[in-house]
């Protein structure tokens, strides 16, 4: 008995140093990240987080434990250099950035940063998540998989990749209409809506032995035939991060340093979120450097060709940045899970403001992180593509 106290009053007072050790290494850091700490949210359900709460979350969701592991992806052994070139006046853009919480804008053109800017208590060295950015990257990974031999063709069938996806309304679906997101099949992007797919996919329970994303998807209905409708649909990205990793043996993570973040020359870790069965989320949640999105676009304007070496195919680009299909918006289209402009220019998005833009006759890049006031609706997203006019005027001031 006088055991058992001793024991008591021993965790009792380890329990109490731990709390005041606690509370006094919580009073050594500063306002700002004491304040960060505490908006830190404790669910997994990014739509319903606050403004504040995102802005703590953006920048570690690979370090939050109630969110899936995170696989690494390792800097490149020779990071692409990205020296600075003349500096770019833009007008307005601390207004810009004010309104958008933005919290990197990074600038390249001809090859060289003219604009760097951070905000929101964010930097060089930090990651920011990158939401539905991530598609684009993961259809890079379908180039690079065809020009690696794992993947025979776009006509494939997807059921052909992914076995478990035999006699669902993806069976007849090829890989093509996969990136394109004219697969048929009825899903609901609605980000507001806490019954929609979108918000639905990540909390239901997988089926014994059957990848998470695989479960869902497979016992969903058609609504059109296959290549006849474009509807926007992430669980379908996820589907194509599946198909590589079938075609491939490698992790999606793996295969993304093999192919893109180390001949990209990358220069930062970055990470990539994984789902309940263990799978990168494909659709989704990169954490990189506003930087090394930069410099994918780097990537694509040497037309994925690295020290002579092709690491996608040589019209790789050309097809996936050029409009496949209509999404009814005057002079926008969407191609290999980019968003396409029909003066040559186009982008990868993501949620709360996520962005890369490229516009090859200028060989200009924008890469862009910030923290919306929606996910979607909302006056940003407007704001932004101005923005890009914007900078596009100032480049052809300072031209030769």
């Amino acid at each position: 008995m006088v055991r058992k106290m001793k024991i008591k009053k021993f965790l009792g007072i380890l329990l109490a140093s731990i709390v005041l050790a606690a509370g006094y290494w919580f009073s050594t850091l500063d306002k700002e990240t004491r304040g960060l700490l505490a908006a830190m949210p404790t669910n997994a359900d990014v739509l319903s987080w606050s403004q504040r709460q995102r802005e703590a979350a953006f920048r570690a969701m690979d370090r939050m434990p109630f969110l899936a592991h995170a696989a690494i992806i390792t800097p490149a052994p020779k990071p692409m250099p990205l020296p600075s070139g003349e500096p770019l006046a833009i007008p307005g853009v601390d207004d810009y950035m004010a309104r958008q919480n933005t919290a990197g804008l990074v600038v390249v053109q001809d090859g060289k940063i003219r604009f760097e800017r951070y905000g929101l208590g964010f930097d060089a060295n930090g990651r920011w998540t990158s939401f539905s950015v991530a598609k684009s990257f993961t259809s890079t990974l379908v180039g690079a998989a065809i020009q690696d031999g794992y993947i025979a063709s776009l006509e494939d069938k997807v059921s052909r990749y992914i076995p478990d996806l035999r006699g669902s309304a993806y069976d007849d679906v090829t890989i093509r209409q996969l990136l394109t997101m004219s697969s048929g099949v009825r899903w609901n992007e609605d980000y507001e809506d806490p019954r929609a797919d979108v918000a639905q996919f990540n909390n239901a329970k997988p089926d014994p032995g059957i990848d998470a994303t695989v479960s869902y998807m497979r016992k969903l209905p058609r609504a059109h035939p296959p290549g006849a409708v474009w509807h926007y649909n992430t669980g379908e990205t996820n589907l194509i991060g599946v198909l590589v990793s079938s075609a491939t043996g490698k992790s999606l993570a793996q295969y993304m340093q093999e192919r893109i973040w180390h001949p990209a020359g990358m220069a930062a870790t970055a990470t990539w979120l994984k789902g309940k069965t263990g799978h990168e989320i494909a659709g989704c949640c990169l954490q990189a450097a506003t930087r090394d999105y930069a410099r994918l676009g780097l990537f694509i304007l040497a037309n994925g060709n690295v020290d002579g070496r092709q690491i996608v195919p040589p019209d790789w680009f050309a097809e996936a940045t050029r409009k496949q299909k209509d999404i009814g918006q005057p002079g926008r289209g969407y191609g290999f899970q980019w968003w396409t402009y029909d003066d040559g220019s186009f982008a990868a998005q993501g949620i709360y403001g996520q962005g890369i833009f490229i516009d090859p006759q200028r060989r200009l890049i924008i890469a862009s992180n910030s923290n919306w006031t929606r996910a979607a609706i909302g006056p940003e997203s407007k704001a932004r593509q101005e923005f890009y006019n914007v900078v596009r005027a100032a480049v052809d001031r300072t031209s030769p």
